[in-house]
């Protein structure tokens, strides 16, 4: 279970605004644009008389409704094909039915009418506008399960199957264009809010991958591995997720970028729980040099399913493990088999990609704090007999919203331009160790499989 508290958060980017705002030493009027970017399936039930949450947000990561997706498996083909998705508890879907289910019996007499319901991103421009604006973009309607990827609007089918009433859902508009402006009260003048994409979609933005054959890997609490694939649906063969690369304004219609994704639930959090959990790191930039003091990984393989396992496998039961354990294995092998994990996963979903395009990928561009760690960026170069080539700004979500909010605006006006401007950090390319990390991969395979399927 792993919840949000959206009024902290909307304190907390009030927090982050104003100071950005300080730091860069400008006032409000010298904005040009604000573009949002956000975690994409965390979403939340709210009152739009009083503005207050009916219940903490549900995040991404939350598996609670893990055994309502098993009782709703007789619609898993109608649901994929319409929304791309697979039925997973990952998905907003499944939450908003159990926030409905939570919260409908504390409403008394009420009816749903005074309730909305978004993703973050909704909310975040919900109280930006004063309540006046009740939107979502394209990019992180197509991560509900309730959008058709065909139509690009909810879909009646889906909102049936999981009992969420239209009623309550917000506008989607095109994730590049004006959703609205901010009220004069927040920051005394009123800024034009002209992008909104979800975290992947904006690093695939960041990276100028907007064709097919262009894909990026975002490192962060999860992986998250986006190839676009153009103007058409691209169906996967191999389980990943068909979706909505980003969507472009123009007069009375919008442009069209659809993509394929691989989700990997369980990333940077590794790390995390190294150092937080076991408490056998005591920063995440300890990982690095404790893995580098090893020659291997001791026969040690860790399988990174802390919340169940993501593309291309979708197993909600698998769980974490370590195997190949023994009396000669130190804390040393076991960070380093966490970091070579998290590469791993990564290639599982590169040769998923390649075998579903057809066109072998010839270049990993990367982002994400995780990358910040030599090792992970070189095995993961290694493993995958590629190239893996690391931007010196490591946000490419941050950057991939603001370029794209600075383009609609006209603040910009050439996106290769800006794109091709972005500064390369290192390029990390397929070393002495290649052999021995596609050696590595294929055990690692077997320790997966032992893992998956633990609950049942």
């Amino acid at each position: 279970m792993v919840e949000l508290d959206e009024i902290v958060f909307w304190e907390q980017f009030q927090w982050a605004f104003m100071t950005a705002i300080g730091e860069a030493n400008i006032n409000a009027s010298d904005i040009a644009a604000i573009g949002l970017t956000v975690q994409r399936e965390t979403c939340l039930l709210w009152d739009k008389t009083t503005g207050k949450p009916l219940h903490k947000a549900i995040v991404w990561q939350d598996r609670r409704t893990a055994d309502m997706c098993s009782n709703l498996a007789a619609h898993k083909s109608d649901i994929y094909e319409r929304s791309g998705l697979f039925l997973d508890a990952y998905f907003s879907g499944t939450k908003l039915r159990w926030l409905l289910d939570k919260v409908q019996p504390q409403l008394s007499d009420q009816n749903l009418d005074n309730v909305l319901a978004g993703t973050i991103d909704t909310w975040a421009l919900w109280n930006l506008t004063d309540g006046k604006v009740h939107a979502t973009d394209h990019s992180n309607a197509s991560r509900t399960l309730l959008m058709n990827l065909a139509t690009q609007q909810w879909d009646d089918k889906l909102l049936d199957i999981f009992g969420v009433p239209r009623s309550l859902l917000a506008d989607i508009k095109p994730s590049q264009g004006i959703f609205g402006y901010t009220d004069p009260s927040l920051l005394g003048v009123k800024i034009p809010i002209a992008a909104i994409l979800g975290d992947q979609q904006a690093a695939l933005f960041a990276h100028g991958c907007d064709r097919p054959g262009l894909l990026k890997c975002t490192y962060g609490t999860g992986a998250f591995l986006v190839a676009h694939t153009g103007k058409d649906i691209v169906r996967s063969d191999n389980q990943l997720l068909s979706t909505i690369g980003w969507t472009m304004a123009k007069e009375g219609s919008y442009d069209l970028g659809y993509a394929l994704e691989g989700s990997m639930f369980t990333a940077g959090a590794c790390i995390q729980w190294l150092r937080d959990g076991l408490q056998i790191i005591d920063s995440a930039a300890d990982s690095a040099p404790l893995a580098t003091s090893v020659t291997d990984n001791g026969g040690v393989y860790f399988v990174p399913a802390l919340s169940g396992l993501g593309a291309p496998h979708w197993d909600m039961g698998a769980r974490g493990a370590f195997l190949g354990i023994t009396r000669g294995a130190t804390k040393a092998h076991m960070v380093r088999s966490v970091l070579e994990a998290i590469a791993n996963q990564a290639r599982e979903v590169v040769t998923a990609i390649n075998d579903d395009s057809g066109t072998p990928i010839t270049t990993l561009k990367v982002d994400g704090g995780a990358c910040n760690n030599d090792f992970l960026m070189q095995y993961q170069a290694d493993v995958l007999g590629i190239p893996v080539e690391r931007p010196a700004v490591l946000d490419a979500t941050a950057q991939g919203s603001a370029f794209a909010a600075g383009l609609a605006v006209g603040f910009w006006d050439d996106y290769t331009a800006l794109v091709t401007s972005r500064k390369i950090d290192k390029t990390f390319e397929p070393g002495v160790g290649q052999a021995a990390a596609q050696d590595n991969f294929k055990t690692w395979q077997r320790a997966v499989e032992r893992a998956k399927e633990w609950i049942v």
